[in-house]
């Protein structure tokens, strides 16, 4: 036997070390930067701060005196807030679809599951900073406010009520999160989270209105009204539970069924 020959036997012998999978911590890093990397989605994040300056700016100017408490900022701050946070979800999960980048994305990364979790923990991670950012934005406009008005700073909102409101803020993301992944497609999953967060619950409440038989039961089925007791402080038991099984309906079932689809669709 040759020389060339033993030579090509010894390569072929050789096995290569398989390579490593890339660490989730660089797959968040990637999602994350795509999330600010476009004009939109630049912008989209900047209006978080924008928006909660101008509520800050309204409360101060238009609320009177009596109002100019930490309470009247972090609502008025917090309307926006449960807008553009579930369209930050949105636009994360359907970018892949609505922009073409899946097939890059998921032939970089074969493992869906890895790549939506990476969305998640993104989603998740900017929504509890921006609730953070905007309750300190409040803070500073609660302090300017009651000096220029020369009354009393009132902070009438507890650590723990602070709390609540992320958390609702978190779920109200979370269902922006699973109606990106069931649908897949920006603009319908944008106007079915309105169509969702303004047109059920007020068909919710008329039929609670109207038939006594629904009234109990609304907060084990209606999901928005449930969440409602987050903003009111520390939920109670049976509100617990009003909220884990209306959350199980509207979206943990939802969730569950579009990951499946999603793991299973062509990405073209």
């Amino acid at each position: 036997m040759t020389t060339l020959a033993l030579e090509r036997e010894n390569a072929a012998t050789v096995s290569r070390p398989e390579p490593r999978p890339i660490p989730l911590t660089r797959i968040v890093g990637v999602e994350l930067r795509k999330m600010f990397d476009t004009r939109s989605g630049f912008w989209l994040m900047t209006s978080i701060g924008i928006l909660a300056l101008l509520a800050t700016a309204a409360v101060i100017v238009f609320a009177p005196e009596s109002e100019q408490t930490y309470s009247s900022f972090a609502t008025a701050i917090g309307f926006p807030m449960a807008v553009i946070l579930p369209m930050v979800a949105i636009l994360s999960v359907t970018s892949e679809w609505t922009q073409r980048s899946g097939l890059s994305t998921f032939t970089l990364v074969p493992h869906r599951g890895r790549v939506i979790t990476a969305k998640a923990i993104c989603a998740v991670g900017i929504g509890v900073v921006s609730m953070l950012l905007a309750m300190a934005i409040g803070a500073v406009g609660n302090i300017v406010g009651t000096a220029i008005a020369g009354t009393d700073t009132v902070w009438d909102a507890s650590v723990a009520d602070l709390t609540m409101i992320i958390v609702a803020n978190v779920l109200g993301l979370l269902v922006g999160f699973m109606l990106g992944v069931l649908i897949r497609n920006s603009p319908g999953a944008i106007v079915s989270y309105f169509v969702y967060s303004l047109l059920f619950p007020t068909v919710f409440g008329m039929l609670a209105a109207y038939q006594e038989w629904f009234r109990d039961l609304q907060g084990w089925i209606d999901f928005n009204y449930a969440q409602s007791a987050l903003f009111n402080g520390v939920p109670d038991g049976e509100q617990w539970a009003q909220i884990g099984t209306s959350g199980l309906i509207w979206l943990v079932a939802p969730m569950a069924l579009g990951l499946w689809l999603l793991m299973r669709s062509e990405v073209k």
